[in-house]
């Protein structure tokens, strides 16, 4: 039994560093943030929301301009979250969202290129600073519906242009 367990083990191992999977430490608080555009620049508003051990504690929505694009809306839906989070005076967060380009940029996988990002994205990487542990990971858009239905209900409480 014992033999059989370290086997299957070394294999699990083996598929996780071939595939580059990394296994992160679950945190009691979890945000997942989102941002949404109509048109692209257009129309933008962020969501975010904050969960302590899978219940939702805390959740907010803002529109954030008129001319804006998707991921703008997502940087200030990332920002809007980690805000909250030191507000709530939250030390360990991991923090998910749907959009693998700022979720690769926080991590230090991609350089911001757009002009309009960069100061967001100084401005976010600060805030990782306020945190002892954090990890920002990817998820499907499919698991991050909540920051996603509160970028909506703020664009249709303000109305599209």
């Amino acid at each position: 039994m014992t033999s059989l367990l370290k086997s299957s083990f070394s294999n699990v191992t083996a598929i996780l560093q071939k595939n580059n999977a990394k296994i992160v430490p679950k945190t009691e608080f979890l945000m997942r943030f989102d941002g949404c555009s109509k048109g692209n620049p257009g129309f933008a508003a962020s969501g975010a929301v904050i969960y302590q051990n899978d219940v939702e504690i805390w959740a907010g929505s803002k529109l954030v301009g008129y001319n804006e694009t998707n991921n703008y809306a997502e940087y200030m839906g990332l920002i809007m979250g980690l805000n909250k989070a030191i507000e709530l005076n939250i030390t360990e967060l991991t923090v998910e969202g749907d959009s693998m380009l700022i979720i690769k940029q926080m991590n230090g996988e991609n350089k911001v290129k757009s002009p309009n990002l960069i100061e967001l994205y100084k401005f976010a990487d600060n805030l990782k600073t306020k945190f002892t542990h954090i990890t920002f990971s990817h998820i499907y858009r499919n698991f991050n519906t909540r920051a996603d239905e509160l970028c909506n209900l703020e664009i249709d409480k303000n109305g599209s242009m």
